[in-house]
């Protein structure tokens, strides 16, 4: 790994990703894709200070815009070698609320913009080794935190699409966690249909788990905000056992970054009923995961809403 690119790199995890990867004996480029400049250079800083190198670059890039994805793969001079798909969560305030692409904020957040993000790298030959795409175990249903299990009628095109659109809910109230577990399902499915279009590649989605110190409480109003950053996540759940450290949620992207033991295609988080512990692969838990007709539907239906049909390579 000589080259990589993380997006969402100034703060947590993915600042975690680009230290422990820019620490590695033949890193020789880190691309900081990041959407607020001031902080991304706060965040090179810091990086250059701990690891002691200068291979930190700021690429700014809103990964919610596919316009700015777009703009930003321009700026990438070097081949990538692994590229860490970061940044997300559950999508600001109103999570819900439609883009100018017509797609919901948590999903254009989370999936919108790193589909984009693979397509122009490999378009333009600027993707050489790995492709990670950050998943969650809401995936797959996270029952202790009650975030219920993604579950679909057909799993056709139309109903994949109702989810990018927010139309899945359209007469009932929304479900802000369910619509994030379904978004990261929908990923997790284009992943790894991506894969089986370009077999040369390693293109998979991993969990880091569920991480203390990143930014996720932040999305989340005044008093919960404080619940969760100040007492949950740092006190609560590590008694639990359902929180591990930022260091070692990034070392799961990092481990899958460079152990080719990590397969293409392939969807790794916890163990079931479980957000920390060893890696295991998701199909043994949601066998539909590995239904290539429902990996392709998936890839359909989010590239509908992209402005032009995507140059992958077929089987």
């Amino acid at each position: 790994m000589k080259v990589a690119l993380i997006t969402g790199a100034n703060a947590g995890i993915g600042k975690e990703v680009a230290r422990q990867l820019g620490a590695l004996e033949t890193a020789e480029k880190i691309y900081l894709a990041c959407r607020n400049e001031e902080k991304a250079t706060a965040a090179k800083a810091e990086l250059e200070a701990r690891t002691g190198r200068s291979i930190f670059e700021i690429v700014l890039m809103d990964v919610s815009d596919p316009s700015s994805v777009r703009a930003a793969i321009r700026s990438v001079r070097r081949p990538v070698d692994a590229l860490v798909m970061n940044a997300g969560g559950i999508g600001g305030r109103e999570p819900l609320a439609l883009t100018k692409d017509g797609v919901t904020q948590v999903f254009a957040l989370n999936v919108l913009g790193h589909v984009e993000l693979l397509d122009g790298l490999l378009r333009s030959g600027k993707l050489t080794g790995t492709a990670i795409y950050v998943g969650s175990e809401a995936a797959r249903g996270v029952p202790k935190m009650r975030i219920k299990k993604p579950s679909f009628a057909s799993s056709s095109v139309d109903e994949f699409v109702s989810v990018c659109n927010g139309q899945f809910f359209a007469g009932k109230k929304g479900d802000i966690w369910l619509a994030y577990g379904q978004v990261k399902y929908l990923a997790a499915l284009s992943m790894a249909a991506a894969a089986r279009k370009n077999p040369e590649l390693r293109i998979l989605t991993v969990s880091p788990g569920q991480t203390s110190g990143t930014e996720a409480p932040n999305n989340f109003p005044g008093p919960l905000r404080v619940m969760l950053k100040y007492v949950m996540m740092p006190i609560v759940a590590p008694l639990l056992g359902i929180v591990h450290s930022l260091e070692t949620g990034s070392k799961r992207l990092v481990d899958a970054v460079v152990d080719p033991s990590f397969l293409s295609g392939k969807f790794y988080a916890s163990e079931a009923k479980a957000l920390t512990g060893p890696l295991v692969d998701q199909s043994a838990i949601a066998p539909e995961l590995e239904d290539s007709t429902i990996q392709d539907n998936a890839w359909e239906a989010v590239h509908r809403f992209l402005p032009r049909p995507a140059l992958l390579r077929e089987e």
